[in-house]
């Protein structure tokens, strides 16, 4: 009779396993055999036993296994479970997991062992795995928890690591992977996960090249882990993609995340059919538009651009990245009548749409995940142009703008940009236009499409500013109350600015000259969108990139 096999030994065991013959028939080295494969079996799954395990709930962190169970609830397939005299291997688990019916390459720390700690063995088997993902198209995701090089084991720990970061650079841009940060991580067990596509770190957790004893032994400086190398600052400073509340918000954000990857460098994105319709007029995105810009701002109205990203996307439901850092620019994935899309768009509710630096070393690794990975991008613009100020200029705004216009010269992938409103100098040439590469540019009628803002005025009318200018001194002049002919000036420099705005401010040029595809009305940019990207899909074979890797990357 079969029954099922529950083990506390064996977190993963809840199969049903055939009885086997009385063991008074089967003694001996056929039975010593079996016993002892029953141990090599079994073995890694106890982890450091069940003193360890409570000891690391006690901190309220999950086990390695517990990670797995919440990422599947397939069998995983684990492999190499090995470990030498000192445990050498044991204390990092590697394996293929079924998730939404896709195999995907896993490690994870088992932190109950030597503290998840590397040696050359387990960095060995780890480099196999990661080799593995990529020889057979599989995105990888690794669950971090590891105090680092294990000393014991001399040179060999660092030359785990070596191997480790060779793999993980090799197959980099041939399957993306998804690198998760739990417990305390520093030196080399920083440097491997952020190899990686996209890191997620949750709250309680350090990453770091040292950590805060080191930092006062060495520079004298007291600080805490959450200050040194908590989410809190890696959400700003890019290290991080994601981050989260708890170990089990990380690994669901995981899977979210996974759902908008394709498995390799040479497949699409997994196509999801859509009842939410393409073909319609959408009234909340007119409303948007009209609430936003018939106000006493008019169109120097701030607008969150995230309100209408969920216009355009299926069932309003975007994945941003990074959404701590740089909100003057968004960055996300979301699905458009089914298809994956990256956006990257402007938001002019923070800092005015502007592109300083932070922004453009975000749009930047973005954009080349999605080039490399056959992603469709859609730009939406409404920006003044780069920030200006000796801050930027001395933090190098001019190479990291330089970073985000190579890195959208290089796009290969079906792309097109949306111009809302504000389109201006540097960064409307750069901003995928067509003379960039884009393979469409339509724009919203209230478009300013034009090489400076108001203050353009001054060299389109400079003539008629220094009459003005002339005037109100020889009002003055002739004893007129400095008021009544400031207010003449003023009124006649408002007139300028309003002729020039209807006159240069708009769309019309633009058009003309073929810079840009057509206008299209609040309410169907949807509509529009879809139908292009539905031709352009269809016309696009997916493939790894090809020709000259340029220098700047």
């Amino acid at each position: 009779m079969s029954k099922p096999k529950y083990s506390v030994d064996n977190p993963l065991s809840t199969e049903v396993l055939a009885e086997r013959p009385s063991d008074s028939v089967g003694e001996g080295l056929y039975h010593d055999a079996l016993a002892l494969g029953e141990e090599l079996t079994e073995r890694p799954l106890r982890g450091g036993g069940a003193d360890r395990v409570r000891t690391q709930h006690a901190k309220g962190r999950m086990t390695v296994w517990e990670r797995i169970k919440v990422l599947t609830n397939r069998e995983p397939s684990i492999l190499w479970r090995n470990w030498g005299p000192a445990l050498d291997g044991a204390s990092i688990v590697t394996g293929i997991l079924d998730i939404g019916g896709r195999d995907v390459a896993l490690y994870g720390h088992d932190f109950t062992l030597r503290a998840g700690s590397m040696d050359a063995t387990n960095g060995a088997k780890l480099a196999r795995l990661i080799y593995m993902a990529g020889e057979h198209g599989m995105p990888l995701i690794g669950m971090n928890d590891s105090a680092g090089a294990f000393v014991p084991a001399g040179v060999g720990g660092l030359d785990g690591y070596s191997e480790a970061f060779t793999a993980l650079r090799k197959i980099s841009g041939l399957v993306p992977s998804i690198s998760l940060m739990f417990g305390y991580n520093a030196g080399g067990g920083a440097y491997l996960p952020r190899q990686g596509s996209f890191m997620i770190q949750c709250k309680d957790t350090f990453t770091g090249i040292t950590g805060p004893g080191v930092v006062k032994s060495v520079l004298g400086e007291d600080v805490s882990a959450e200050d040194l190398g908590g989410p809190s600052v890696h959400a700003m400073n890019g290290v991080c993609d994601l981050t989260t509340a708890d170990e089990l918000a990380s690994l669901r954000q995981a899977i979210r995340l996974l759902s908008y990857l394709p498995n390799d460098n040479r497949s699409f994105a997994r196509f999801s059919e859509t009842s939410d319709p393409v073909d319609v007029h959408t009234t909340e995105e007119d409303l948007l538009f009209r609430r936003t810009f018939a106000t006493p701002a008019a169109m120097n109205a701030p607008m969150d651009i995230t309100l209408y990203l969920q216009q355009l996307v299926d069932y309003g439901e975007y994945f941003e990245l990074q959404p701590q850092r740089a909100r003057n620019l968004i960055t996300a994935f979301g699905r458009l009548g089914g298809h994956v899309v990256g956006f990257v768009a402007n938001n002019s509710a923070v800092g005015s749409g502007q592109i300083d630096i932070d922004a453009a070393l975000k749009g930047t690794r973005f954009i080349r995940f999605c080039n490399l990975y056959n992603i469709p991008l859609i730009f939406i613009e409404d920006t003044t142009g780069f920030r200006p100020g000796t801050e930027q200029e001395s933090g190098g705004i001019i190479l990291a703008g330089r970073k985000l216009l190579d890195a959208i010269i290089d796009v290969r992938t079906p792309r097109m940009t949306m111009i809302i409103r504000n389109a201006f100098g540097g960064a409307y040439a750069s901003w995928n236009s067509y003379y960039t590469g884009a393979d469409r540019v339509f724009t919203m009628p209230m478009a300013r499409i034009a090489v400076m803002g108001t203050a353009g005025k001054d060299f389109v009318y400079k003539d008629e500013i220094r009459t003005l200018e002339r005037e109100y001194r020889e009002a003055i002049d002739r004893g007129d109350s400095e008021e009544s002919a400031r207010k003449l000036r003023d009124d006649g420099l408002a007139l300028l600015t309003t002729r020039y705005e209807k006159k240069l401010m708009n769309p019309m040029e633009a058009l003309s000259l073929g810079s840009v595809s057509s206008i299209v009305m609040p309410g169907e940019s949807r509509r529009v969108l879809a139908e292009n990207l539905s031709f352009l899909m269809r016309k696009y074979q997916p493939c790894p990139m090809s020709g000259p890797h340029r220098e700047h990357e």
